[in-house]
């Protein structure tokens, strides 16, 4: 899936360091910087 520059990032989960779910939504009316970077190892 692609992302566009102004569009809303869509809805996900993941785990944090301690293995805690957050949520973009635990974010909501908050400025959040979601940073996507490839796997270690892997072209690109």
């Amino acid at each position: 899936m692609a992302l566009e520059v102004g569009k809303k990032a869509p809805q996900f989960a993941l785990p944090d360091e301690e293995g805690n779910q957050v949520k973009l939504s635990d974010f909501a009316g908050k400025r959040v910087v979601v940073f996507f970077y490839p796997k270690a190892d892997t072209p690109g």
